[in-house]
């Protein structure tokens, strides 16, 4: 707990105060509770073993973790294993299976087609209507198809150690962005005469986030003033020379994408990008290394974009698409977006960067979401799912 406060701010007392006025629980309840719930989703989605329950959900003893089952839910692991119903085998050997929840509705085209558009070859792809990708995790390495449903994503985990499963979950929800409000969103964007009849079509649009806020800012550098199929090329080759290997024996994924720490010892000159970008990289990549530019989940978005802005070659375009898919910001707002500014102009509304800004103050704070729908309104690859559908 005082480790939290102090990456917060906070002191230890006043953190207590404020979750228990926000939420009406302490840290303490709140993390008893977390375990709980990881260790529920592994009885009734796994066959492992209650020992290996317990470890995998954080509890220091078989003891803590049946008491707090009991607590909580008011009946024991066994009974809660004897009440699961016929459960989905999982496409993947050794995969824990289970289903992603979110508020409804989702628009899953533009979310998991922009992912399958832009995925980079060897640490995502595209396999039987999933998306798939490599994970860093805190204990070692996991593979996750996601494949978006009705009611709820299917998420298939294959994990080098159980205990990384509360820290995928969360990253995969910060990837496609589940904990969003799409009523809210509804509600503001629609208030919008050119923006309303998007949103009725496709209520529930998501911006795709990232599992890694310093993955997400290397991929948008090398993403800069190139095509989609150029920016993935780069970052293919970036994998390929310094990402670390792994093995899929469900697809083709072979490597994790290179740390900030991987690239920050590499030769500048050796990156396969355009030389107007070896400078920005080196020093965004030495930035997050050192601690200078912080995009971890809960960093201040305020802070951040100051950071980044202070660094070469990042401009207000990638300060802003940072911020809108690692850092989660729902109000930024890349205006000098060559798609954004296509999209305003077919929708009969200003598109020079002053103009559009200023008639975009009516949507804050969800700014975000109206960029998602202005890309859909164009025809590109990143609004196809699966891939290869006729529009």
């Amino acid at each position: 707990v005082r480790g939290l406060a102090a990456r917060l701010g906070y002191s230890t007392r006043q953190l207590e105060r404020l979750l228990v006025a926000e939420v009406g629980a302490g840290p303490l309840s709140l993390a008893r509770a977390q375990r709980a719930q990881t260790a529920r989703l592994l009885i009734e989605t796994t066959d492992l073993s209650f020992a290996d329950v317990a470890f995998g959900a954080g509890f220091a003893s078989i003891r803590q973790f049946n008491d707090t089952v009991r607590a909580v839910f008011d009946a024991t692991p066994t009974q809660l294993r004897g009440r699961r119903s016929g459960r989905t085998a999982p496409a993947t050997a050794g995969a824990l299976t289970f289903r992603l929840p979110f508020r409804s509705p989702l628009a899953p085209d533009t979310l998991f087609g922009h992912l399958a558009a832009t995925a980079v070859p060897g640490c995502e792809e595209v396999r039987d209507g999933a998306y798939r990708r490599t994970l860093r995790l805190p204990a070692g390495v996991g593979i996750v198809a996601l494949r978006p449903m009705v009611d709820h994503v299917r998420c298939e985990l294959v994990l080098d150690d159980v205990r990384d499963l509360p820290t995928a979950i969360a990253r995969c929800r910060r990837l496609l962005d589940l904990d969003a409000d799409p009523e809210a969103v509804t509600v503001a964007l629609s208030e919008d005469p050119a923006l309303a009849p998007l949103v009725a079509a496709a209520p529930g649009r998501r911006i795709p986030g990232t599992v890694d806020g310093a993955e997400l800012a290397v991929r948008i550098v090398l993403g800069q003033q190139v095509s989609t199929a150029a920016a993935r090329t780069h970052a293919a080759r970036l994998v390929a020379s310094h990402g670390t290997p792994v093995v899929d024996p469900a697809g083709s994924l072979t490597h994790l994408f290179p740390t900030a720490e991987d690239l920050v010892a590499v030769d500048p000159d050796t990156f396969s990008v355009p030389t107007a970008r070896h400078r920005c990289l080196a020093g965004l990549v030495a930035a997050l290394a050192d601690g200078t530019v912080d995009l971890d989940p809960g960093a201040d978005w305020d802070a951040a974009r100051l950071q980044l802005d202070a660094l070469p070659g990042i401009g207000p375009w990638s300060t802003e698409m940072i911020a809108m898919r690692a850092l989660g910001d729902p109000d930024a707002f890349p205006v000098g977006d060559l798609g954004v500014r296509t999209a305003a102009a077919q929708l009969g509304l200003a598109d020079t960067p002053a103009a559009l800004e200023a008639h975009a103050s009516c949507w804050r704070p969800w700014r975000g979401y109206a960029v998602q729908y202005l890309w859909a309104a164009l025809d590109h690859p990143i609004n196809t799912w699966p891939p290869g559908r006729q529009p």
